[in-house]
């Protein structure tokens, strides 16, 4: 599949997780616990099947620290979704492809290029367009807020050793020693809080069973697919779109209304990361 066929589809698919979390009414670690779990029982068999689970040792405490990382990185901002509103908290913690530019530059010593930067300026104006700039002045510093800011750092360390490990070894190899890691550290967590684990209505079950085929196990295949091919910094700052992807869904399956500010943001936000897309013009000296 194109890469970038395939990042859209990723994209598409993890937009979906804030409703599912603020449907499912389970605890936010319970659900994500159940998003990871699950879509590690229906990944597992066809990978003892079809997959070579055989790979460096180096790359599986890369894969399990990823894991880790991960969880941490859902389950901070589930806890987030019930201290502030969806839109203001998914708008932090989307706040990666800042991070992950800064850890390219200062650690890693890649250059992101004028074209990223540009982008990502672009998309975050857009961003701020679509939660209102009022919101944003007035906002005071919570519990929810630092979850998010949190849980984008998260974010952007998951972007950049997924990207480094997937140019060694293959993605569903990757992803069952990622997802294993992340389903103990959840139910460890879960367990330690006492939440409920068994006892959840239909709606509940449904909500899990959407949120690790769709969000999960097909979202991050296709994402971590595309991150073989494409750069940390282009992936970090396309997934932003989710951010407006996430605001249509809820306008045709929550019945919310979206408001000119919303729109003209989000139109922003997808050309933000259209720029950051595009291939500089180099002049020939012919």
């Amino acid at each position: 599949m194109n890469p970038k066929i395939s990042l859209t589809i990723g994209i598409l698919c993890i937009a979906f997780s804030p409703i599912f979390v603020k449907l499912c009414g389970a605890p936010p670690i319970t659900a994500a616990f159940y998003r990871v779990f699950l879509a590690w029982l229906v990944l597992a068999p066809w990978c003892f099947w079809k997959v070579n689970l055989k790979i460096a040792t180096k790359d599986l405490l890369t894969a399990f620290l990823g894991g880790l990382i991960f969880a941490s990185d859902i389950a901070v901002w589930n806890i987030s979704l019930g201290h502030i509103s969806a839109t203001v908290s998914t708008l932090l913690a989307n706040l990666a492809p800042v991070w992950v530019g800064l850890i390219s530059f200062f650690i890693l010593r890649k250059k992101s290029g004028i074209l990223f930067w540009i982008g990502t300026g672009i998309a975050i104006l857009g961003m701020i367009i679509l939660v209102g700039y009022q919101n944003i002045i007035n906002l005071q510093f919570n519990i929810g807020i630092a979850l998010a800011l949190l849980a984008s750092m998260f974010y952007s360390i998951y972007i950049v050793i997924t990207n480094n490990i997937l140019q060694r070894i293959g993605t569903l190899s990757f992803m069952f020693y990622n997802m294993l890691a992340a389903s103990a550290f959840l139910l460890m967590i879960s367990c330690w809080q006492g939440n409920n684990l068994i006892s959840f209505s239909l709606n509940s079950w449904l909500c899990f069973l959407g949120m690790s085929l769709l969000c999960q196990l097909t979202g991050w295949i296709t994402i971590n697919y595309s991150l073989r091919f494409l750069e940390s910094t282009k992936v970090a700052i396309a997934l932003l779109g989710q951010t407006v992807i996430a605001g249509i869904i809820a306008v045709i399956l929550l019945h919310e209304s979206l408001q000119l500010k919303e729109i003209v943001g989000s139109v922003i936000v997808l050309a933000g990361i259209a720029v950051t897309f595009l291939k500089p013009t180099l002049v020939s000296g012919k």
